[in-house]
């Protein structure tokens, strides 16, 4: 099921981006916030009704004691799915076009993938088919997908093969007549902290990723910075090791600072009377909670080295706000070590941690599916 591009008035258009935005709201409401007269708010409201984009659920209590009908986008207007295809999990958000959740799924990956693999293509095929089985009719036309993916992404027109993003395709064929975007996961995370998360309210600021890989988002002036080659951000990039006598190697600085080379680094350096060594990053962190002395050692080192790769960052972007994320990145045992350690390599900035965690990624591609969607809608450039 397709719709044709429908053509709204500027004030209708205005309207069902609030509605897109905010989710249930009265016509007053939107009349004050979007500086419309009555008789143009109803005037749209109207207008969209007609169109099939938005329903009443229902009424609230307004001023003076009177009551006004409440209104969202209508859930058979059309739906998005947004897929973040991950390291280690799959996560899948169905949703309507004002991010009403109708159906989510995590699948595991079997291991850890450091980079896009066909493995991931297979459970994002299973994960999507999933979804479709269990799309109900009323739910309306898929009008957009977006999957984020662990590696830089560019356009038709860039070299997609020196990026791997075409991996994803592996296995995986999106539905038919459906906008499929791939995006930067990282990228998609940035846009989810700037909408819901610890960056709201801040026009530029940067997103770092930590766990089996790391990746920076940029926000500049609310718009997230992609990079000709779809690079921008890259910062397990920057040239490492460099020190005299050592030669930097591609990506040295992504895996030394990932997951799995610090926790090979923790199991080596581990002290004989502590016990076994932590099983993973869930269980360093935990004891690390719990006071346990060795577990503490190594977190605040790996904090600091973390600390120095977005001293770099800060040095050169000067955003401002550094959001911390990731499965490792958003623990908040790290960020008092962070802090003293870009306090004293780089300029002023705010370090904070992310309070989307571990849904960050899935939500930002849902966000910009919505966006996409409403393009398709209406017959506008994405």
């Amino acid at each position: 099921m397709t719709r044709k591009p429908l053509t709204l008035t500027g004030s209708a258009l205005a309207v069902l981006r609030a509605l897109v935005e905010r989710g249930p709201s009265t016509r007053p409401q939107l009349g004050q916030d979007l500086g419309l007269s009555r008789p143009t708010m109803s005037a749209a409201m109207a207008e969209l009704m007609e169109a099939g984009l938005v329903e009443p659920i229902g009424s609230v209590q307004g001023g003076m004691g009177r009551r006004a009908v409440e209104y969202r986008v209508a859930t058979h207007a059309g739906h998005v799915i947004a897929v973040d295809a991950g390291s280690t999990h799959i996560r899948l958000r169905l949703s309507t076009l004002d991010r009403r959740l109708l159906h989510a799924s995590l699948h595991p990956l079997p291991n850890s993938q450091y980079s896009l693999t066909p493995q991931i293509s297979s459970v994002v095929a299973d994960a999507v088919a999933e979804a479709l089985e269990k799309t109900e009719v009323d739910w309306g036309p898929l009008l957009a997908m977006v999957i984020a993916i662990p590696t830089r992404v560019v356009g038709p027109e860039g070299d997609t093969a020196a990026t791997d993003q075409e991996v994803i395709f592996t296995n995986f064929t999106p539905p038919p007549q459906v906008d499929c975007t791939l995006v930067n996961n990282v990228n998609c995370a940035a846009v989810a902290e700037y909408h819901y998360g610890a960056a709201r309210g801040h026009q530029t600021f940067a997103f770092l990723q930590v766990g089996v890989k790391i990746g920076l988002g940029l926000m500049l002036n609310g718009q997230i910075l992609p990079g000709v080659n779809g690079a921008a951000g890259e910062i397990g990039h920057i040239t490492f090791p460099f020190a005299p006598g050592l030669t930097p190697v591609p990506g040295e600085a992504e895996r030394y600072i990932g997951t799995e080379a610090f926790m090979a680094r923790v199991r080596a350096d581990w002290p004989k009377g502590s016990g076994r060594p932590p099983a993973d990053t869930y269980e360093l962190l935990a004891r690390a909670g719990e006071g346990d002395a060795a577990a503490l050692r190594h977190v605040e080192g790996h904090a600091a080295e973390i600390g120095a790769v977005i001293a770099i960052c800060v040095s050169v972007i000067d955003p401002g706000l550094v959001v911390l994320g990731g499965g490792y990145g958003a623990s908040p045992l790290l960020r008092p070590k962070v802090e003293e350690v870009v306090r004293h390599l780089a300029f002023p900035a705010e370090i904070t941690t992310s309070t989307l965690a571990a849904e960050a990624t899935v939500l930002g591609a849902e966000r910009l599916a919505v966006d996409r969607a409403v393009s398709v809608l209406l017959g506008l450039p994405a």
